[in-house]
């Protein structure tokens, strides 16, 4: 997770996001760095709009709002023990959810 950090926080700045940069950012983090790793991130994000990717996974999570909550009515009507269930699972899914929009 640090090396998307590290990404992310390249591309805030401004900076170019290679191995170099990369590297020192997670240097000065403190993080044991892995060159493999790094590699492999700066690949998967050549040719990336890192700023339209994030406006993409934040609209995610809202339109799946409205179809959490179609569950959520369907919980009420159940007894207190199976509604103690769905809202555990519910509250697992939407994490879940909200981690997919930002890898995928």
């Amino acid at each position: 997770m640090e090396y998307i950090y590290a990404a992310l926080l390249l591309n805030n700045a401004g900076k170019e996001i290679n191995e170099e940069n990369v590297t020192a950012v997670l240097n000065a983090a403190g993080v044991e760095v892995v060159d493999a790793r790094v590699k492999a991130l700066v690949a998967a994000l050549e040719g990336v709009d890192i700023e339209e990717a994030i406006s993409k996974a934040a609209v995610a999570p809202v339109a799946a709002a409205p179809a959490a909550a179609a569950p959520a009515a369907a919980a009420e009507a159940a007894p207190a023990e199976e509604e103690e269930k769905e809202e555990e699972k519910e509250d697992e899914e939407g994490g879940m959810a909200g981690l997919g929009a930002l890898f995928g």
